[in-house]
């Protein structure tokens, strides 16, 4: 903090031996270094309440920000809801469509002509027992 060099020092000790004398000399000191040390710790607290005050502000900075960001998407949301709604009245009431139901292919059908109907088989492609083989089986 202050540039004091060690001769500067030993200058400064040399008056206060002088000056104050040897007997109160250490007193004087130890109360020096208590008030030195106060004054660092009162320095330090007020550098701590100052940061702490920097990041209030930038905390109440976001949080007007962040208030202004839901004010406007709530409007748009709002605007948004009315204009689906005077769209959704603007639509003319109309009947609904009645459903007929097709008729079934298979009305004209009988209970006995569905049970003569050749049921459907399915083809995998496998050669068939009846066929011969092409390559007869090896004898072992």
């Amino acid at each position: 903090m202050f540039g004091i060099d060690f001769s500067e020092f030993f200058v400064i000790a040399l008056v206060a031996l002088i000056v104050i004398g040897p007997e109160r000399l250490p007193k004087v000191a130890r109360t020096l270094g208590h008030l030195f040390g106060r004054m660092q710790r009162y320095v330090s607290e007020v550098k701590s309440e100052i940061d702490r005050e920097v990041k209030l502000d930038e905390v109440r900075k976001l949080q007007e920000q962040f208030r202004e960001a839901a004010k406007s998407a709530e409007h748009t949301f709002t605007d948004e809801v009315v204009k689906t709604e005077h769209m959704i009245k603007a639509i003319p009431e109309t009947e609904e469509p009645t459903v007929t139901p097709e008729p079934q292919a298979t009305e004209h059908l009988t209970d006995h002509t569905l049970a003569e109907a050749p049921a459907p088989q399915l083809e995998l492609g496998f050669e068939s027992k009846s066929q011969p083989s092409s390559n007869p089986p090896k004898q072992a």
